[in-house]
């Protein structure tokens, strides 16, 4: 790639800082030549073309305006490098953004090079051997510390870290609860991904009923992926020696106006233990992973659903739709069908 190479380019631009739940007006398309090469004496750099991109509600917290989305994680094909560990061809992922061509200037922190399985479809490795399946993974057996026989509950469970979360638990020997936005997805969680128990928690108008109607011996292990009321409900259910993986917040709809959390002295009362996370606190687990979850999933052990939309320009739509839980699944955006 010598010199500087120049490519029609389209990009999502977030237009201004977003606090709150983004509108689709809040994003634009823009498209235009766009130079991709790089000049002499730099660090050799491989181009990518976007395949499949993922949209993440959490993302908005991290980005500032005026500028593209350089935060989403993606899969993409090595279109030109002169990089030694990339070369024209290969199918990589890491975090690009939503745009068509991205240059890479972290190559060693940012991108991983797939070793691709035929019986697994390309776009698995933005969900389900990407990001959110190792978060799950990663979260579920280093931080939850799960035994057999223990009682989990798992919100946002349909989502595609949740309901990785559920089956590897199911595999572990524990009785599992998730809650979910529809009764569709209700219906998702019993009958595809083989929960004990699923419930709608828009139908309920007192969570800390629902979890004593569903879990009534309490729960040993909550995968919190949401926060708010939720998380201050599961207090309340926690067992003696119970843990909680804190994986997000999404129910905080804004940074500038936090909500409290309640009920936060059962952590002392029941010795439990609560834990943030990040996925990137476990690298070293990824080859595992790759290999436990590739293989569960082509033994048909665990399933796995994404909602898919078509070309860049639905990205904001899709993004949008994550704050109303049209998404089922994990909403996976195709920029370039192979």
């Amino acid at each position: 790639m010598e010199g500087e190479a120049v490519v029609e380019n389209k990009r999502i631009i977030f237009k201004g800082y977003i606090d709150g739940i983004p509108k689709e007006t809040d994003m634009e398309v823009k498209s235009g030549g766009e130079g991709v090469g790089r000049s002499g004496g730099e660090e050799p750099l491989p181009l990518l073309r976007s395949l499949h991109a993922r949209a993440h509600a959490p993302i908005l917290r991290l980005l500032h305006p005026p500028f593209p989305s350089r935060l989403g994680f993606g899969v993409s094909r090595v279109v030109d490098s002169d990089h030694p560990d990339f070369s024209a061809g290969d199918i990589v992922t890491g975090i690009t953004g939503w745009e068509e061509y991205s240059v890479i200037t972290r190559t060693q922190q940012l991108m991983r090079k797939i070793l691709r399985q035929d019986d697994i479809p390309l776009s698995y490795y933005v969900g389900l051997l990407g990001m959110p399946g190792f978060t799950a993974y990663a979260g579920f057996y280093e931080v939850c510390s799960p035994k057999k026989g223990d009682y989990l509950f798992v919100s946002a469970a349909s989502g595609a870290v949740g309901q990785l979360v559920g089956q590897l638990a199911k595999l572990h020997g524990c009785y599992v609860v998730g809650s979910a936005g529809t009764n569709q997805k209700v219906d998702l969680l019993k009958n595809k991904f083989g929960f004990d128990e699923a419930f709608n928690y828009k139908d309920e108008p007192d969570l800390d009923a629902a979890l004593k109607r569903y879990l009534p011996k309490g729960i040993d292990i909550y995968f919190d992926n949401v926060g708010g009321s939720m998380l201050d409900a599961a207090l309340l259910n926690m067992r003696v020696n119970g843990r909680i993986a804190v994986c997000g917040m999404v129910s905080e709809k804004s940074l500038s106006n936090p909500r409290g959390i309640h009920n936060l002295s059962n952590l002392i009362y029941k010795r439990v233990r609560m834990q943030g996370f990040l996925q990137s606190d476990y690298l070293h687990l990824m080859p595992r992973f790759l290999e436990d979850v590739g293989q569960l999933y082509k033994q048909g052990k665990i399933a796995y659903v994404e909602d898919m939309s078509n070309g860049l320009e639905s990205a904001p739509a899709a993004l949008v739709g994550l704050y109303s839980g049209k998404n089922v699944g994990k909403q996976v955006v195709c920029v370039c069908p192979e």
